[in-house]
């Protein structure tokens, strides 16, 4: 439905539409509330985005961090800042706007209105959550969006991320050179970066014949009393465990602090590897190895990619970023903290 269609429903011209849509008081009550009763039927909204390319005003992108009710993970989460911080440089470089917006992760789907809406020419979503299909729908309505995360079997959308599956694997690497053998894995597997993290991990391990069982995995939101929790019942489950693989920095320091409240020293004890390297696991005590993806890098790579499809340009296939494991003393087994 464009202003034309709706004017000739309305048997007016489209600056009277127009004019009737924003409010004006140059148009009569009746003739307004008419307009308006018309354009609830059809779903109509003003496309903000082509009056601003009309008038030379910026462009605006919608970013949006879901949000996940059950763990109600927190804007404080270090990689959330990184990936925002990063966004809203390359964004501002570009000439463009940024417009920060929270969704519940169930229904990623809404996040469509803010384009239908005008209210912004494209969308970055941080995280795929548990909802790959409803992404896919958007996808196939051709709404210009990038999403940060994982590339999944018959994904629709376009993906910039980092290669979580070798990330597993370098992490388990590492720790079977250290000498550990008792490891535990900290995340929630049900997110498909998690769950391609703990893939790496899990198949390095099968093939020094160290399977992971049950008890060696708990689920922990990306949250630091959720961490804590669940590494306190994986100490209580594996007492004799070496080694911990955290799917984040956030959950890495929450791991920390669980083990020293059962008296381990890290790494003397038990080893204990993040995921990310957010600018805090650096200055942490100790400081924490993990597996890095270079957030100012995926914050032009979003954009760039993103404004890609805004022109109209075919469906871009974004190479993986690169994925480094950073050793730092968390982990060296000749350290004690």
């Amino acid at each position: 439905m464009q202003m034309a269609d709706l004017a000739r429903l309305a048997g007016v011209s489209t600056s009277t539409v127009s004019r009737a849509l924003s409010g004006s008081a140059l148009i009569n009550e009746e003739t307004r509330e008419r307009i308006q009763a018309l354009a609830r039927q059809f779903n109509y909204t003003i496309n903000s985005v082509a009056t601003n390319l009309r008038s030379g005003v910026k462009r605006t992108i919608a970013v949006v961090v879901p949000y996940e009710m059950a763990s109600r993970q927190s804007f404080a989460d270090p990689f959330l800042h990184g990936i925002i911080g990063s966004l809203a440089d390359a964004l501002t470089e570009r000439g463009y706007e940024m417009l920060l917006s929270r969704m519940d992760a169930d229904r990623l789907d809404m996040a469509a209105a803010l384009i239908d809406g005008g209210r912004a020419a494209g969308l970055i979503l941080i995280g795929q959550w548990r909802h790959h299909d409803q992404l896919n729908a958007m996808a196939e309505r051709g709404l210009p969006m990038v999403v940060w995360g994982a590339r999944l079997p018959h994904q629709n959308y376009c993906i910039v991320g980092g290669d979580n599956v070798l990330g597993g694997r370098l992490v388990a690497e590492h720790l079977l050179a250290q000498g550990r053998r008792r490891m535990v894995f900290l995340g929630d597997a049900g997110l498909p970066e998690v769950a391609q993290r703990y893939r790496g991990f899990a198949q390095c391990l099968r093939k020094n014949a160290l399977p992971l069982l049950e008890q060696q995995r708990a689920a922990a939101s990306f949250l630091a009393d959720s961490g804590r929790k669940a590494m306190l019942a994986l100490i209580d489950a594996n007492p004799t465990l070496d080694a911990v693989f955290a799917s984040s920095d956030l959950l890495a320091m929450a791991a920390i602090g669980a083990l020293r409240e059962r008296g381990r020293r890290i790494p003397a004890d038990v080893a204990v590897v993040g995921y990310d390297d957010v600018e805090l696991a650096a200055y942490f005590n100790p400081p924490i190895t993990t597996v890095r993806q270079p957030i100012h890098e995926a914050g032009g790579r979003l954009v760039e990619t993103l404004l890609s499809l805004i022109k109209g340009q075919s469906l871009p296939v974004s190479a993986p970023l690169e994925t480094q494991l950073i050793v730092r003393e968390s982990s060296q087994a000749t350290a004690a903290y």
